[in-house]
């Protein structure tokens, strides 16, 4: 068995030149991808940058600001980005914290990584996947994030808890 420590006072600087207010830890790496956390101080910042590989950004904690190509959305705990490969992205906070997990696929050409084994039964009721699952013959299962709340959008609480 293999535990690997990341979190306060397991980081280090992180992240492509430019990178300001950012640290974090790699959790795992091989030819197949890498995982990793990063914690992003106020006012901080991933520099604008691309790679060949699909990218997911998962915010665990607080919240803060994604870009992808042109487009830029506030993200929040429990919301997860895709990077497609290739396409110039970034992430940043302003007034708040935040932490995520980086989940990158190697090699992966921008399509679903091939990976060995198989998918379980999808749990729910009946045949039906949850939402945003992968269904046994590896296919995606129909999904969407939930519709925001308006107000809170509205705000000057960016990324904070409401």
């Amino acid at each position: 068995m293999e535990v690997v420590r990341f979190g306060v006072g397991n980081r280090r600087p992180e992240g492509p030149a430019g990178t300001v207010g950012l640290t974090g830890r790699t959790i795992h790496a091989d030819g197949r991808g890498l995982v990793a956390e990063l914690a992003f101080g106020r006012n901080a910042r991933i520099a604008p940058h691309s790679n060949p590989n699909t990218t997911w950004f998962v915010v665990i904690e607080g919240g803060g600001w994604v870009g992808v190509g042109e487009e830029a959305s506030r993200v929040n705990a429990g919301e997860a980005v895709l990077w497609p490969p290739d396409v110039p992205h970034t992430a940043w906070t302003e007034h708040s914290e935040m932490r995520a997990i980086v989940v990158e696929f190697s090699g992966d050409g921008g399509g679903t990584p091939e990976v060995e084994g198989t998918a379980g039964p999808a749990l729910g009721s009946g045949d039906e996947p949850p939402a945003g699952g992968s269904l046994a013959d590896g296919s995606l299962a129909d999904g969407s994030l939930a519709e925001r709340d308006r107000d809170r959008d509205a705000t000057a609480r960016e990324g904070e808890p409401y």
